[in-house]
């Protein structure tokens, strides 16, 4: 009975599946999704995909969803309206492919897997591949390389900190998160700065399980609808009618 109990437990276990990273490599995917930490995340349609103008843009043309090119726009000319940030924030890194993600993830085989996915994402994992997400870079670079710590101290960076989820985007890899992800202050998704907002409720679909289980820092903050009830209106008094009864002598 206990041999078959033990059978009967290992067949409906949950199995590790495999994800095929590079070339003759896979990496064990958890049992819930997960690889190296990383969320799965699908292909955006190309149908949905629009370019960022080349002026707000620094290497290849910046590819993002439709629905976060206006809240992108006013990010940027808000940041461009701040004397101490004007003209030097710039979209770095935006929608790339699960193909593209793989020859990025893959340009590093001399080191573990493992150790790659603490910087970049596996393919098939990334946020990047939604069209909601992008990397943000600082020009004049002043000795600072793009996608390193050292931008949390420019001027934009502080910029971005303390303004972008005005303009629906949150910093997805916070220093110390969950996910033992490198601290990224360049990355930023798009949520909308409601539900309201045109397309952002498939992203908050996308991004739920990562929103509710490592939070981002800074974030969209959910809008608190706070129900107000006024005082109750004291009911008039009737006065008190004389008696009708005889006193009694």
């Amino acid at each position: 009975m206990l041999h078959r109990t033990l059978a009967l437990a290992l067949l409906f276990a949950p199995t590790i599946a495999d994800a095929q990273l590079c070339e003759g490599q896979s990496a064990a995917i958890a049992p819930d999704g997960r690889a190296f930490g990383h969320l799965p995340y699908g292909d955006a349609p190309e149908t949905e995909l629009v370019t960022l103008p080349s002026d707000y843009s620094v290497g290849n043309p910046c590819v993002v969803r439709a629905d976060i090119l206006p809240d992108l726009l006013r990010l940027f000319a808000a940041a461009q309206g701040d004397p101490a940030v004007m003209g030097q924030l710039r979209a770095l890194s935006c929608q790339r492919s699960i193909a593209r993600q793989r020859g990025v993830f893959c340009r590093g085989e001399s080191s573990s897997a493992a150790d790659r996915a603490i910087s970049v994402a596996p393919p098939g994992y990334s946020e990047h591949s939604t069209g909601y997400a992008l990397d943000f870079a600082v020009r004049p670079a002043n000795g600072c390389p793009d996608a390193e710590a050292c931008m949390a101290a420019t001027p934009a960076a502080r910029w971005l900190r303390a303004n972008a989820p005005r303009f629906g985007f949150e910093q997805s890899f916070p220093g110390g998160n969950k996910q033992n992800v490198k601290w990224e202050p360049w990355h930023w998704r798009w949520v909308g700065t409601s539900e309201s907002t045109p397309g952002a409720a498939k992203a908050r679909f996308l991004f739920a399980r990562a929103r509710r289980q490592y939070p981002a820092n800074p974030a969209v903050l959910p809008i608190v609808v706070r129900f107000t009830t006024s005082p109750p209106v004291p009911l008039p008094i009737a006065p008190a009618q004389p008696s009708s009864k005889k006193k009694r002598r």
